[in-house]
């Protein structure tokens, strides 16, 4: 348990005492969607598809990686909205590189985000193969998936949130979709090499606006979260609404991210990360971690965290490990997990190394607790201002160390439930779940 390569960890380590802990309940605001599909058919109509969209005409629906909530509801929406104006719909994966950029590989990822050809009742179309359209006037090429690319119409469909390495009037959305989502790794790799030396906005919109210009969009249908991974709102809009509308939408999507309410921490636990939770494993708007060269400030107002130990890595995420370089400390299973090829063609194609480079690692999470909470300076670790979360999505229901109680209890948002106690772990030394 305590042991390295068969050294054992040095006896202060291993006699550290841990903090206690007491579960706080965080409240954010909830606006929610009760009936998603209703409304996603309701949306459609109202942004005016069937006036767009002749009978026998074909329409290409994007599908993309994000564990967005209710997305094979959304999706299926969308499905049944183009035959209901007498379209004839099919799905493609609408996710750059992601799924190891193989058409098998994206195909499962949709898999496990519940799209099938049965669960949707049209084709899903997986393929590599993208198709130039043009180029913009800088020389910056437009690119559309193969399927996508012989159908008569595109209709784009995402969440709108915060994106993790850019701040801007659009961020995660539409119009990424547009420009990366819909590319395949072709696109995406190419847009990313070009925003390490150009502007994230100028390109993204640009090659959105290109995409709704010709013609081939349809529609796009924006779904907003809340805090609590929530359909807060989905809105439909005709073509020429997508960018300014969205640049509305992400000041709302903003204000209703989950945030953790402390100012200071010393050692943030994550239990998940994975490329369903974020693009980035974990959200660096709440973590205010970035690893990408020459990132901005956050566009949302994060805690100072010295120290993050990510203990696991989700089932959805298959092996995507992106985002574990922004952890100080891990555990061996989740090390096991990564798909080599799968993390580092994701990170060849964001053109972000520090995002996959594995940091030191421990068999149980009992001796890389131990570890990085003598890391953190000269506060004794039973002392330390401790945090743990289930993944940045789940914010609602968080552990918090006795010495931030007093700030939890001052603040309006949260509430402490139950008195601070030991941290539990099984006889394999893995914290126990909360």
């Amino acid at each position: 348990m305590w042991s390295v390569d068969g050294a054992e960890l040095p006896a202060d380590v291993r006699e550290t005492r841990f903090p206690k802990m007491a579960r706080v309940r965080q409240t954010f605001d909830r606006p929610r969607v009760d009936d998603v599909a209703a409304a996603v058919l309701a949306q459609a109509a109202e942004c005016g598809l069937g006036s767009r969209v002749r009978p026998g005409d074909t329409v290409a629906i994007t599908a993309g990686s994000r564990g967005i909530a209710n997305i094979d509801t959304i999706v299926r929406g969308v499905v049944d909205a183009v035959r209901a104006v007498g379209g004839r719909p099919f799905v493609f994966p609408a996710m750059g590189s992601h799924g190891g950029a193989t058409a098998e590989g994206q195909a499962s990822v949709l898999e496990h985000y519940g799209i099938t050809e049965a669960t949707m009742g049209c084709s899903v179309k997986c393929g590599p193969d993208a198709v130039e359209l043009g180029r913009l006037d800088d020389g910056t090429p437009v690119y559309l998936d193969r399927y996508a690319h012989e159908a008569d119409h595109l209709a784009v469909v995402n969440r709108v949130k915060p994106h993790t390495g850019f701040h801007a009037a659009v961020e995660s959305g539409l119009c990424k979709m547009l420009a990366i989502g819909v590319g395949k790794q072709m696109g995406a790799s190419y847009y990313h090499r070009a925003f390490l030396r150009q502007d994230f906005e100028q390109i993204v919109i640009g090659a959105a606006e290109f995409l709704i210009d010709s013609g081939r969009v349809c529609m796009g249908l924006a779904v907003v979260e809340n805090a609590y991974d929530e359909t807060a709102m989905v809105v439909g809009l005709a073509p020429q609404e997508i960018v300014p509308v969205e640049k509305k939408l992400i000041r709302q999507a903003r204000e209703l991210m989950g945030s953790i309410l402390f100012r200071e921490i010393d050692c943030l636990i994550v239990d998940a990360i994975g490329k369903d939770v974020s693009g980035g494993g974990m959200d660096s708007n709440i973590t205010g971690r970035k690893f990408r060269a020459g990132e901005g400030a956050s566009s949302v107002q994060a805690p100072d965290i010295l120290r993050i130990f990510v203990r696991d890595m989700t089932e959805k995420s298959q092996g995507n490990a992106t985002g574990i370089g922004s952890a100080d400390v891990t555990t061996t299973r989740l090390v096991e997990q990564i798909d080599r090829n799968s993390t580092y063609m994701n990170a060849l194609t964001a053109k972000v190394t520090e995002g996959c480079k594995i940091p030191p690692y421990f068999d149980t999470d009992v001796a890389a607790l131990a570890w990085v909470l003598n890391t953190v300076g000269l506060t004794e670790p039973q002392d330390t201002k401790t945090v743990r979360i289930r993944s940045t999505l789940d914010l609602e229901d968080i552990l918090v160390s006795e010495a931030l109680l007093a700030e939890a209890r001052e603040a309006p948002n949260a509430t402490v439930l139950g008195s601070p106690e030991s941290m539990q772990f099984t006889d394999a030394g893995q914290l126990t779940d909360f």
